[in-house]
């Protein structure tokens, strides 16, 4: 059974903590990923992805089905970033309440950051180094996640501010130019 299916399933029979572990088993490496890559500072993204984990724990009960859930949870951890990126003092580490989701969520963290390490590349990392926190989840999510201009705009929405999909993909097609721009300078393009 596919990953979504299974989380979806488990949710609709009223698992949530058999649907919170299918989500971080199944989506948490690509999110871990997606937060490295955003914020750019493994303590930062395993403090964020904390703060995901418990959101989505927190938060599955009140899941609507506006969307699938993997864009849900996509979601959850962008507001997460977000929220960090706005109060970097603001008091972090708050554990998850129950024991097993922590141990599933510190077991997906430390196997992301081990297999980042090893296969990070020099030339692009510091191609992303240079880019915001915002362009950065823009790339990441319609790259390297293959979501859809939809759900690229379901992730980055504010409650109550729809993120318009034309104005994403000019932000997007700026965002590439400013790319090869930077990719010459670095040397990594002729």
């Amino acid at each position: 059974m596919d990953a979504p299916d299974r989380a979806a399933l488990l949710l609709r029979a009223g698992n949530h903590r058999g649907a919170a572990e299918a989500i971080l088993r199944d989506h948490g490496p690509g999110i871990m990923g997606y937060l490295l890559s955003v914020l750019r500072n493994e303590a930062d993204a395993s403090e964020v992805f904390s703060q995901f984990s418990l959101d989505l724990w927190r938060g599955l009960p009140g899941f609507r089905g506006d969307c699938l859930l993997r864009v849900w949870a996509y979601r959850l951890a962008w507001h997460a970033a977000a929220r960090h990126l706005r109060d970097p003092f603001r008091q972090r580490g708050r554990r998850l309440e129950t024991n097993e989701i922590s141990r599933i969520a510190d077991e997906v963290r430390s196997s992301v950051l081990l297999g980042r390490r090893e296969a990070q590349q020099r030339g692009i990392e510091r191609l992303r180094d240079r880019l915001t926190p915002e362009e950065r989840a823009l790339l990441v999510l319609r790259l390297d996640r293959d979501l859809s201009w939809r759900e690229v705009a379901t992730v980055l929405s504010k409650d109550g501010e729809p993120v318009d999909e034309p104005a994403l993909r000019k932000r997007f097609e700026r965002l590439k130019s400013k790319l090869a721009h930077l990719a010459r300078e670095e040397g990594l393009l002729e």
